[in-house]
């Protein structure tokens, strides 16, 4: 499985700002300093992917890894819905859904440092296919969310192609694939230009970014308090099943272990930032204690905790190093 996740000092600044957000302390991170760096991250991650892909090429195997991404974007947020407008309506189902169904960016983020740590490569392009999972799942609740309202209802909510713009066009996705181009563009002689930027400080801008993370997630907890017993187990139980999905989908089509293990956290993240954003507008309905309770939670911290070194171990276990 590899170095074990609780000796990396990202982790462990996750835990840290965890335990300050859970003993009340007064440790913040100002908003805008949060914020720049989660655009550093996503172009730092543009970056290095548009270097690896400028020194690989395009080639077939890549358009397989990111048609097997648009593919667990469209399957996953559906599948969920099913399951859960058994045990909640519909609208709160579609909202969980939208949320399980894209990805966290941060998450993904974290598991490439992983698989860097353990000195494994991993395709430039995996960061392509994160930003094409984001958006499917919140167009799949936007259409059946209209299904389920009344005709008045309806009306109230023509807003949502502005929604549906605004979930293509918006700012974070479109710095993370303008950084992928100017990275291939440029290549081996960009890389060396940015190396100070995309190397040597990034693992200590990951780590500061955690510790918010962590923060945040000790102040969602209390969210957990609105969501039923028995959904609470989706929480973890659900990234479980959408990563083996998707790595008995990656054993099937051939990929390599380290994308294996990417594709699987990807499709066993969820979205606790851009998804929530678009709800907020797109599903006043839904209770946000629901979607942003499990997502950011629970589910989030499994994932940087226990589930990343879990994916890579089932995915070294099917697929071989």
């Amino acid at each position: 499985m590899g170095s074990s996740p609780l000796l990396d000092p990202s982790v462990l600044f996750f835990i840290l700002g965890l335990f300050a957000g859970l003993v009340r302390s007064n440790l913040e991170i100002p908003s805008a300093i949060a914020r720049f760096l989660s655009l550093y991250l996503l172009m730092a991650l543009g970056l290095k992917g548009g270097f690896s892909l400028a020194e690989s090429g395009f080639n077939p195997e890549i358009l397989r890894d990111l048609i097997f991404a648009v593919g667990l974007a469209l399957i996953i947020p559906f599948a969920s819905f099913v399951v859960l407008k058994r045990v909640i309506n519909p609208l709160d189902a579609l909202a969980i859904s939208a949320t399980y169904g894209s990805v966290s960016a941060v998450t993904f983020i974290t598991a490439t440092q992983f698989l860097e740590t353990n000195g494994l490569q991993y395709g430039g392009h995996m960061a392509a296919a994160m930003a094409l999972m984001e958006s499917p799942a919140i167009i799949f609740a936007i259409l059946m969310a209209n299904l389920y309202r009344t005709q008045e209802a309806r009306q109230e909510h023509q807003g949502f192609l502005i929604v549906l713009k605004e979930s293509f066009t918006e700012g974070a996705q479109i710095l993370l694939l303008g950084a992928m181009v100017i990275g291939m563009i440029t290549g081996a002689s960009g890389k060396t230009i940015m190396d100070p930027f995309t190397g040597m400080i990034f693992k200590g801008m990951l780590a500061f970014f955690l510790l918010d993370m962590g923060v945040a997630t000790a102040k969602r907890l209390a969210d957990l308090r609105d969501v039923p017993k028995r959904l609470a187990f989706y929480g973890v139980l659900a990234p479980i099943a959408h990563a083996s999905i998707a790595l008995l989908l990656a054993w099937v089509g051939g990929l390599s272990a380290a994308n294996a293990t990417l594709l699987a956290v990807l499709a066993g993240s969820a979205s606790y930032i851009a998804v929530p954003a678009v709800l907020k507008h797109a599903l006043p309905e839904s209770n946000p204690s629901l979607y942003l309770g499990l997502s950011l939670g629970l589910t989030f911290p499994f994932n940087i905790i226990v589930g990343i070194p879990l994916y890579h171990w089932a995915a070294n276990w099917l697929i071989g190093g």
